[in-house]
């Protein structure tokens, strides 16, 4: 089942996506998206529901974040080996942990706006859990268990910014550096989160193609780390890191962001996103 939620920004209104690829309104059915829905009966409560049965959206609407009131977005740092070699960054023996503000959560085509100041903006596609039941001391084994499903992320960072301090949040949690969507897909429609192709492309010219595969922190494993640390509830976001390609790895120079550029994203089954820097 995928979801999603449609309409102008602060007035999105749920739906989920139909066998033909149509958009059909839950609005009738539940009130939003929300952490409360992921719940495991509520979930299968919304697939016994026949979507053709659901009044049909324009297919211009816009997108917005497909989860309404996500209360942390936990982000994954240098989780493919060869990110962290393009990087000059050391390959991490644990996973590292950083927070993205959710004021940064955009739409997955709504335009990536440059703050003031930036020099740096980069680009970071990525596999996105969205949680569903509460966890915390969770074992690898049963990590999974406690996914409601998986989105596509953009991870805009702003290198600069980031690199001035060891702390990596002022780079990572500037508004409308956190896509998200077009959908939550359910956890059954992804039977293998460590076997789905990941790209990105700027302008047209592919610049990231990697597979979950080459993670060296598996999804079960990032649940299960993050948990011992924080309890994640339903609704809580993890961005699992992002392969090789990005801006700042390119050689024999970094390539960044400028205004009117054009970046598109993707991952097997979950959709694509689109946006213009502003």
């Amino acid at each position: 089942m995928k979801l999603c939620r449609y309409g102008e920004p602060g007035q999105e209104r749920p739906a989920l996506i139909d066998r033909m690829g149509g958009l059909r309104s839950l609005a009738g059915v539940i009130g939003d998206l929300s952490p409360e829905v992921l719940a495991p009966a509520r979930l299968a409560a919304l697939a016994a529901i026949d979507p053709l049965t659901l009044p049909p959206v324009d297919a211009g609407a816009r997108l917005g974040v497909p989860i309404a009131g996500i209360g942390k977005y936990v982000c994954i740092g240098l989780n493919y080996r060869d990110h962290a070699e393009e990087a000059g960054l050391p390959v991490p023996k644990e996973p590292i942990v950083f927070l993205k503000a959710t004021t940064a959560l955009s739409g997955p085509d709504d335009p990536i706006v440059a703050p003031v100041g930036a020099t740096c903006l980069d680009w970071e596609a990525e596999l996105a859990v969205i949680i569903g039941m509460r966890a915390k001391n969770i074992a690898v084994g049963e990590a999974l268990d406690h996914v409601a499903g998986y989105c596509l992320a953009n991870d805009v960072s702003e290198r600069a910014f980031q690199m001035q301090s060891s702390q990596w949040d002022k780079g990572k949690g500037c508004d409308t550096f956190g896509p998200l969507g077009p959908w939550l897909v359910t956890r059954d429609e992804v039977p293998d989160p460590q076997d789905l192709d990941i790209w990105l492309e700027v302008n047209g010219r592919r610049m990231q193609a990697g597979n979950t595969r080459t993670m060296i922190f598996s999804v079960a494993e990032v649940i299960a780390y993050v948990s011992r640390y924080m309890t994640l509830m339903p609704g809580d976001v993890i961005a699992t890191g992002t392969p090789p390609g990005v801006g700042m790895g390119m050689r024999p120079e970094p390539v960044y962001l400028r205004s009117g550029d054009v970046v598109e994203l993707g991952i097997d089954g979950l959709g694509r996103q689109r946006q213009c820097v502003a």
